[in-house]
């Protein structure tokens, strides 16, 4: 092979190698600001069902149980929350359990609404590949609290797997106490204690 040729072929490698990477960064840059714009749509969103009533009714809190949620893979953190136990359980206990913890998840989110009228910061956002990672900061009654939420792909949606309080991580507070109480009263008596905590967030809603 010539020089000439081979010195052709490497630079078509270079350039095609270099567009690669531009594309790849394009993709991902766009990927961050869908991102972005997804969460400040449900900031808005969220903020907008608040509006300034002190008292909402049953069909605000309803609406804003659906916006504050539905960004959730409740899948994915009920898989997680169980670990190891998930595949001990029959399909229909994991559809049973996941439902029951979404719910509970659902009623505690709203345990003090004002939190969600405070302002948020988006700091940093990260995609690699179907995951991404971002981190804001909540500014509540005067005190920051960084705010950090693990999302994956599904789909044309990105959803979240995981929130991460000053470095406290939601599903990890799940998993211990979920699993800690599997493994002393098994998986039935999980459940029969999830279903009493949900019909409390119910009644008390």
């Amino acid at each position: 092979m010539s020089t000439r040729l081979n010195t052709f072929l490497l630079l078509l490698t270079i350039l095609v190698t270099s567009i690669s990477a531009e594309t790849a960064a394009a993709r991902q840059a766009g990927e961050d600001q869908a991102i972005r714009v997804m969460l400040e749509q449900r900031e808005a969103d969220i903020k907008q069902l608040l509006g300034n009533d002190e008292e909402l009714s049953d069909a605000q809190m309803d609406a804003l149980r659906a916006a504050v949620n539905d960004m959730f893979d409740f899948d994915s953190m009920g898989r997680e929350a169980l670990g190891r136990h998930w595949n001990e359980i029959t399909a229909d206990q994991q559809q049973e359990f996941v439902e029951v913890f979404a719910e509970i998840v659902r009623y505690q989110s709203l345990a003090d609404v004002d939190i969600y009228r405070a302002n948020v910061t988006y700091e940093e956002i990260t995609v690699s590949g179907d995951d991404a990672q971002v981190i804001t900061t909540t500014v509540y009654k005067e005190v920051p609290t960084v705010v950090e939420y693990a999302l994956r792909r599904s789909g044309e949606d990105w959803l979240a797997t995981d929130v991460v309080l000053d470095e406290v991580s939601t599903v990890e507070g799940y998993s211990r106490s979920f699993q800690s109480y599997v493994r002393k009263w098994g998986f039935d008596a999980l459940m029969e204690n999830l279903n009493k905590r949900l019909e409390r967030n119910q009644s008390e809603s």
